[in-house]
Parts: C-alpha cells; sequence; structure tokens
C-alpha cells in the first residue's frame, strides 16, 4: 500500500499538494506550522475520520465552509485509485475516482496506523476509545464491517431518543415498549455481529502481539458489558434477556445501558492493567506493541501493510526507541513522521524523504536531500 500524494484545500492550515517518498517520510518545521494536520490530513482520508476531534467541521479552515482532502493510493499491481473527502460544515462525503461511494466501500481503499499523543488514550483514556481502536482493525479486516458499526449507531440513536422522550413524560411505559422493541431487535443482530467482529480481532492481535521489540508480557482482553450476566456463547439470547430486564433503568436514565457500545479492552502488562499501574513509558510502549501487531494483523489478511503516522516523535519516544522502531518499519510500510528536530534524522540518509513544513505549506527539503545522496555515493 502505498499513499503516492495528497492535496489539502482549507483542512486546518494546509494548502496545497505534496508527493511522497515510498518509504519513510519525515516533515520538519518549527512547532504550530501545521506538520501534525498533514498526518491528520492522511487519516482522515484513510478513515473518513480525524484522530484529533469527533466533530470535522473542527478542521474546517477559519471563516471557510467547507474542505477537502485527495489522495492517489497505489496497492500492487492494482490501479491506481483517487480518494477524496470533502468536508461540510454539518456533513462530508467520500468518493473513490470521483464516484461518491459507501463508507465500507470507501474504508477498503487505504488504511492507517497511527502513533500520536491522542491514541495513547487507548492506554490510559475511557472505553471509548480502546473500542475505536478495536474496530478500526476489524473494519480494515472486513470494511463491510463499516456499515455495521453505522447501521448500529442509528439503532442506538433512534432508541435514545424514545427513552429522552419516556424519561421527560412525554410517552408511556406501554406506549415506549411497543416502539423500543423493533429498535430492540435490530440492536440485537447488530449487537452480535459487532461483538463477533471485536472478539476476533482481538484474539487475532494478541496472537501477533510482538513482544520482542518493544515491550515483554504484553496481552490484552476484551471486556463485554455482559460478561458475569450469563451465558457469552448464547449472546443474542442474553443479551435479549438484559434489554429486558433492563428496560426500566433505561427509561430512568433516559438512554441506552445495555450492548456492546459499553464493552471495553483491558491492555495488561504482567497481568496488570495498564491504565491503573503502567508508568508513561509503559503505556507508550504498550501502544507501539498494539500498532505493530495490527499491522501483522493487516498483513496476514491482505499481503500488504498499512501506512504507519507517527507524531511528534521526539516528544514520544527516545533516541534508540525511535532508531528501534523506524528499522523495523523500513521495507515493511510507508511511514510518516512529524518532528521538530530535522538532524536528529540525518543518520538515515537517502533512505528518507524530507520536507519542511511552514504555515501548512510543505516542500520537500531538496538541499537536504542532495547532500544525504551525495554521502550516499561517497
Amino acid at each position: 500500500m502505498f499513499l503516492r500524494s495528497i492535496e489539502a484545500h482549507n483542512f486546518r492550515n494546509l494548502e496545497g499538494k505534496i508527493v511522497w517518498g515510498s518509504g519513510l517520510n519525515i516533515l520538519h518545521g518549527n512547532n504550530g506550522e501545521g506538520k501534525s494536520n498533514w498526518l491528520e490530513a492522511i487519516y482522515l482520508l484513510a478513515h473518513a475520520k480525524s484522530f484529533r476531534t469527533r466533530q470535522l467541521n473542527e478542521a474546517l479552515r477559519f471563516g471557510a465552509n467547507q474542505a477537502s482532502v485527495r489522495g492517489t493510493v497505489a496497492r500492487g499491481n492494482a490501479i491506481e485509485r483517487e480518494l477524496q473527502v470533502d468536508i461540510q460544515t454539518s456533513s462530508k462525503k467520500t468518493s473513490v475516482n470521483g464516484k461518491r461511494e459507501t463508507l465500507a466501500r470507501y474504508a477498503a481503499q487505504l488504511h492507517a496506523v497511527s502513533f500520536t499523543a491522542d491514541e495513547l488514550e487507548v492506554i490510559r483514556g475511557g472505553p471509548e476509545a480502546r473500542r475505536g481502536f478495536v474496530d478500526r482493525g476489524a473494519v480494515s479486516l472486513h470494511p463491510g464491517y463499516a456499515q455495521t458499526l453505522a447501521d448500529y449507531n442509528k439503532v442506538i440513536k433512534q432508541k435514545r431518543l424514545l427513552l429522552q422522550q419516556a424519561a421527560e413524560g412525554r410517552s408511556s411505559q406501554e406506549e415506549l415498549a411497543e416502539l423500543v422493541g423493533p429498535w430492540n431487535k435490530q440492536l440485537i443482530g447488530l449487537g452480535k455481529q459487532i461483538h463477533n467482529a471485536r472478539t476476533v480481532y482481538v484474539n487475532e492481535l494478541n496472537n501477533a502481539l510482538d513482544h520482542n521489540l518493544f515491550s515483554d508480557n504484553i496481552s490484552i482482553r476484551y471486556v463485554s458489558s455482559l460478561e458475569g450476566k450469563g451465558d457469552l456463547s448464547d449472546y443474542e439470547a442474553l443479551l435479549a434477556t438484559r434489554l429486558e430486564t433492563r428496560f426500566q433503568a433505561e427509561v430512568f436514565a433516559g438512554g441506552c445501558l445495555i450492548g456492546p457500545h459499553r464493552d471495553d479492552l483491558d491492555v495488561l502488562f504482567g497481568g496488570r492493567n495498564l491504565r491503573s499501574f503502567g508508568s508513561s513509558g509503559q503505556q507508550r510502549s504498550a501502544l507501539i506493541t498494539l500498532d505493530l501487531a495490527a499491522l501483522s494483523v493487516y498483513h496476514s489478511k491482505h499481503q500488504d501493510y498499512p501506512v504507519f503516522l507517527i507524531d511528534d516523535v521526539d516528544a514520544e519516544l527516545d533516541g534508540r526507541r525511535i532508531d528501534r522502531l523506524l528499522e523495523y518499519l523500513e521495507g515493511r510500510t510507508q511511514t510518516f513522521v512529524t518532528t521538530s528536530k530535522r538532524n536528529h534524522f540525518e543518520r538515515f540518509n537517502s533512505r528518507a524523504s524530507f520536507y519542511e513544513v511552514t504555515s501548512g505549506h510543505a516542500s520537500e527539503d531538496r538541499a537536504l536531500s542532495a547532500v544525504m545522496a551525495t554521502g550516499a555515493m561517497l
């Protein structure tokens, strides 16, 4: 998988086009110039969402009412494809080769794995971040799962509206039970699909965990919100029972209390939960270990690697770990790194492409590339 180029218009402070190298790409410049914004644009192109915000309209340039990110992707011997995400204040549109595509079909085009300060929420944050990590991985293996998630979220949204109306006294419980029934039926079917997809992906990720590169004794465990409530092997029946017995509680809360949207993932180091007991360094090591396992699982399925994004690498990792990580990725993935310390990467010589970012514009650092190429020839 190779992102050949990317072009951004009105996305944060970005403007212009970059043609990427096929291996290591290093974006350097002062803080606040837009280096991380380019990584966010790549992530957006891959997943049609941001790793920084849930509200994409927040990524619009100040004063703009629309933005676009476009990129050209090559995969093996397949014909190159042009991906585009258009953002407006209240909507987004995904397209492939100029044709609007469903989320499921779009999700099959490009996959990105990211190591950023925001992604550390997978280890130290709330359950939503960990569910998102698992769901992105499951979508990378089975793009149709993206539609399953979208359908489930619509069901939860509609059911929540009905529960809120009842909590506010706008409908009786008898009326509510009749209205909620069809939504619960969909929730059960879709919930089983989500539970199964997540469980399978977590098992594959566990099998692929690389215990040698950064962190020993890392394991993960999917934690169903129904765990301890009955027989998980008959998930649909158990979910149906819990929805029935917790109906009054949901009415009182005015929200959806039962379903896989309440599940979590335990990330363990030596059997202890890193969220509570891990040091900052252990948490970073665990996230890299999970990311590298995700690369391996993806490769096993597709015989290809996703692109890999590393934001503000100097702040997150020490020099030794940076070297080990980039050397591991070399020859496997197309990698994008942001740094404010360009000179720290000259040791990679002609193996890297360098881009200087100034006020959102990125230009290839040809002077440095020429020096590096000359050194390689000598």
